[in-house]
């Protein structure tokens, strides 16, 4: 296996639109306009700012046009939304100043595609293809594939590396018949399944099956092995990660009943991480510190980050 740690890891921000979404209140846009605007100073180079979906199934996120148009765009920083269908699409397809690109979503059991999308997973594939057929009429490239409960599935339980390759190879064909480059390849541990030897083998298998093609990941911490997975990944020199500051969302199928399953992996505690192991991330971690604040100021509750509550040991020292 590969273990040489990469020079530079690339963060794409999730806690706009992934931390919102889940919640069950909705929160005035000032503040949410506040949050994005400081993480734009942070350094990060892509923010995901709301989902296009039915606001009847998502009533947070109604405002998702009115929210991308109040922020503050600064240069080089990529404002990105969510859509599931060609109508989502085209919501954000009409923002000025959004950033578009070719994204399919593929999942491995049929119980969580019919949950998340009243969709078989086959069903979804289909339609996948149809959303090439918009992406190549706005002249936009696939860009992202992503891979849903890749490594377990509450609703259906262990997913075997087979059926994660079977949407490999699925990803592969469509590509090659239709010409285009491979693209970037998230393995997505939706509900926190993984664990760091069992992420190993999986990159390791789609790495083999992809030659050239940049592997990313989406990892939750439902679990408490978020940081241990990230660290693995590190070690197989996994370079591009979706995270979410403060530890931000979750998945609503994630937990059980009336109880409440942790985020994404927390964007500043996976930055100190890298930069304890002397990787570069281009970020500003005091900023992003101060935006994990604002986001628990914003909430109204303890947020599960580490970092923004415990401080940094550099400061620390200068203290004593």
């Amino acid at each position: 296996m590969d273990n040489r740690l990469p020079k530079f890891v690339e963060f794409h921000e999730e806690g706009p639109r992934e931390g919102f979404q889940i919640e069950k209140r909705r929160f005035p846009l000032e503040g949410r306009v506040r949050f994005i605007n400081a993480l734009s100073e942070t350094g990060l180079k892509r923010i995901q700012v709301a989902s296009f979906v039915n606001p009847k199934a998502v009533p947070s996120m109604s405002d998702a046009e009115e929210l991308f148009k109040a922020i503050t765009r600064r240069e080089g920083v990529r404002y990105t939304g969510v859509w599931l269908n060609k109508r989502g699409f085209e919501r954000i397809a009409a923002l000025p100043g959004a950033y578009l690109y070719g994204k399919i979503v593929l999942y491995t059991t049929d119980a969580f595609s019919l949950m998340n999308n009243n969709c078989t997973a086959a069903q979804m594939r289909r339609k996948q293809i149809e959303m090439l057929k918009a992406y190549d009429a706005y002249g936009l490239p696939l860009q992202e594939a992503y891979i849903l409960t890749a490594f377990g599935c509450n609703l259906s339980g262990h997913v075997p590396l087979s059926t994660v390759m079977d949407c490999v190879k699925f990803i592969v064909d469509i590509c090659r018949n239709q010409n285009r480059p491979l693209p970037h390849i998230f393995l997505a541990d939706t509900v926190g399944w993984a664990n760091p030897e069992g992420l190993k083998r999986q990159i390791e298998a789609v790495r083999g099956a992809t030659p050239g093609a940049r592997i990313g990941l989406h990892l939750h911490d439902t679990r408490g092995l978020g940081a241990a997975n990230f660290y693995a990944a590190l070690e197989m020199g996994i370079d591009l990660f979706d995270s979410s500051v403060a530890g931000l969302g979750g998945c609503p199928f994630a937990a059980f009943k009336d109880n409440r399953a942790a985020g994404n992996i927390c964007t500043e505690d996976m930055v100190f991480m890298c930069e304890e192991l002397g990787i570069q991330t281009g970020i500003d971690l005091q900023k992003m510190i101060a935006a994990a604040r604002l986001a628990e100021k914003i909430i109204g509750r303890p947020l599960p980050g580490k970092i923004m509550h415990s401080g940094l040991p550099s400061i620390l020292r200068k203290a004593c």
